[in-house]
């Protein structure tokens, strides 16, 4: 009974299936390690760092619990659909359509990852993913579990080939679907769409920009009624020359309502009516139906915005509308509807745009980069920071540097994909690099490079989970890579012009901002005498120390602690990784006895380098 009590009540249940990647993390720390002969490094000052990481995503997504923790605006996935043709690995096996534990496999697989997925997020993010049929119904429970259904912002019909698969049963397929939630709906901003250039013929244009006939400045419904807004009847004015809005004057509004009494005074705006007429004007009151109501706008809104206002009609017949305009850019812009469909989304779109970088055998149904440009308008600004953890033939990436191009972001990238069949260094980093590079299509067209774009590439790697002095000191020597990508900071520098060894410690510059590992807390006091030098900058140095605890020297810092931001290693990433990483198996007491053996072995020490080397 008690553990019937225990057992969910309501939602997705399934049978939690032991994953081989997941066991390994149960025992080893994953970091990032930087390739750097395949960076790209783009000669612009400002270029946006974008980051593609070769390895399991649930590695690499416990290394981003660290680095990029409540930093993700928009994370779009297309993972496996799970329809048992091949198309979804488990432990390195193909799960087929007779397996009967073929959706807890699936479900075991995506909610490990959708809830770390969830601690990447900023409070404003947003999560598109990509599904079919196959999963759709439990993926959506799944979401309503980790987001919570109150986050959900839309389950949308995405038509991918218009025409229908003529091969499905009953129905030619013609569409799947694009999951949408957010980490806090209350925060969250969905923008909207430019609209497409033919449609622009239904705009006008004055001085300010593009414009449309909007609402009627009538106000209609239950509080139209005068008596219900009081301060929103009075006469407006429209010239019979040049149909140019005007106001009554300020003391003759002020007349039409008696705030003590509640009452109008209809004698008196019959008055203004009159004299106005006579002035040349064409006067008009908020009457609909007959029924005396009130404006949407107030006298001094009216006032201020009358050039806002369209005037259709002539004499007893005008009426008055408010300008629609753009809310973003200086375009018009539409609310992306709950059915996607564009031309440009088609499958088909996405395959050709591979077969012009020379690579459409190399990866099959890749998504068009104009329905992931599109999402990453709708739920990113131009500053954030876009994620892929199932990067495939990197769309996302290519989506994001050509919505750069178009609308002046800075927005940055991080794809994640495994090297299987040489998918990530093949066909995610080539196309990425042509597309940055610039290339030749199969037909001959020279197609520019997006030159303003830096990218780097990473492999995971890993250290042992025990906590043993080398491994500690091994994962904060392992951690550069990880901290450059935390603080987006790549260059290396001198201190103060002072060349320190490199096992000691490493200083990087780049933008204003500067960061200082310190492998070797024994130097802290003479780097303290350089740091004293250091001028006082606009930022903080962060400075990462090893620490066995998670004390950052906080009183041997003292006299530079106005020019530095204090970090103890490796604690701060055992912290970070705890949240996500499975739990460890308990060791017998032959293995537990064996490890502190080794622990108090001083050869095991990473810093075991010679007095010359530690005097340099």
């Amino acid at each position: 009974i008690g553990l019937l009590r225990k057992q969910k009540k309501y939602g997705l249940v399934w049978e939690d299936k032991p994953e081989d990647v997941e066991e390994r993390l149960r025992e080893e720390l994953p970091v990032l390690v930087e390739d750097s002969g395949k960076a790209i490094i783009s000669e612009e000052a400002d270029a946006p760092n974008h980051i593609l990481i070769e390895g399991d995503n649930l590695e690499a997504l416990t290394a981003l619990a660290y680095t990029h923790e409540g930093r993700i605006d928009v994370i779009y996935i297309d993972p496996p659909y799970n329809t048992g043709n091949k198309d979804f690995v488990y432990n390195d096996e193909f799960v087929d359509k007779e397996d009967s534990y073929r959706h807890s496999k699936w479900l075991s697989f995506i909610a490990k990852r959708l809830r770390i997925a969830k601690r990447l997020l900023s409070d404003r993010g947003v999560i598109f993913i990509s599904i079919d049929d196959n999963e759709q119904a439990q993926l959506k429970l799944l979401c309503d579990e980790v987001f919570g259904n109150d986050n959900k912002i839309g389950v949308l019909p995405t038509i991918m080939n218009l025409k229908g698969n003529q091969d499905e049963f009953g129905f030619a397929g013609c569409h799947e679907y694009t999951i949408v939630y957010s980490k806090k709906k209350d925060s969250c901003n969905i923008g909207q769409l430019e609209i497409d250039e033919e449609k622009l013929d239904d705009w006008l244009q004055d001085e300010i920009g593009y414009y449309k006939k909007g609402a009627t400045l009538k106000r209609t419904g239950t509080d139209a009624p005068r008596e219900k807004r009081p301060y929103c009847y009075f006469p407006i004015l429209v010239s019979k020359r040049n149909h140019h809005i005007r106001s009554i004057e300020k003391e003759e509004y002020k007349k039409i309502f008696n705030p003590t009494e509640r009452t109008f005074d209809d004698l008196y705006v019959d008055y203004i009516v009159n004299k106005y007429r006579e002035l040349g004007y064409d006067v008009i009151l908020p009457i609909v139906n007959g029924i005396k109501a009130s404006w949407r706008w107030g006298f001094d809104t009216v006032c201020k915005d009358r050039n806002e206002i369209i005037v259709i009609g002539e004499s007893e017949s005008i009426s008055l509308y408010k300008k629609q305009r753009p809310e973003l850019g200086d375009l018009p812009t539409k609310k992306a509807k709950s059915i996607l469909y564009r031309a440009q989304y088609s499958s088909g779109n996405g395959t050709a745009q591979l077969k012009s970088l020379k690579l459409e055998n190399a990866f099959s149904n890749p998504k068009p980069v104009d329905l992931i440009m599109d999402l990453c308008q709708v739920g990113s600004c131009k500053t954030s920071t876009i994620l892929d953890f199932f990067a495939g033939s990197g769309t996302t990436l290519h989506a994001t540097m050509q919505l750069n191009a178009e609308d002046g972001g800075q927005r940055k990238c991080i794809l994640v994909t495994n090297n299987e069949n040489g998918i990530c260094e093949n066909v995610t980093y080539e196309r990425n690099k042509w597309v940055i590079n610039g290339y030749t299509t199969p037909k001959g067209e020279a197609v520019p490079g997006l030159k303003a774009n830096t990218l780097r590439y990473y492999r995971t790697g890993f250290i042992s989970r025990d906590r043993t002095p080398r491994n500690m000191r091994a994962l904060v020597a392992a951690s550069t890579d990880l901290l450059c990508i935390k603080n987006d900071i790549y260059r290396e520098a001198k201190l103060a012009g002072r060349n320190i060894h490199p096992k000691i410690a490493r200083f990087f510059e780049e933008g204003g901002r500067s960061m200082l590992i310190i492998y070797d807390e024994r130097a802290i006091s003479a780097i303290v005498e350089i740091l004293e030098t250091v001028e006082q900058g606009k930022e903080k140095i962060k400075v990462y120390v090893f620490s066995a605890s998670s004390y950052a020297y906080d009183d041997e810092f003292e006299e530079v602690a106005d020019k530095v931001q204090l970090c103890a290693l490796p604690d701060a990433i055992y912290q970070a990784y705890r949240k996500v990483l499975p739990k460890r198996r308990p060791k017998s007491l032959p293995e537990a006895m064996e490890e502190v053996g080794q622990s108090n072995n001083p050869e095991n020490s990473m810093f075991n380098f010679t007095d010359e080397e530690a005097e340099a």
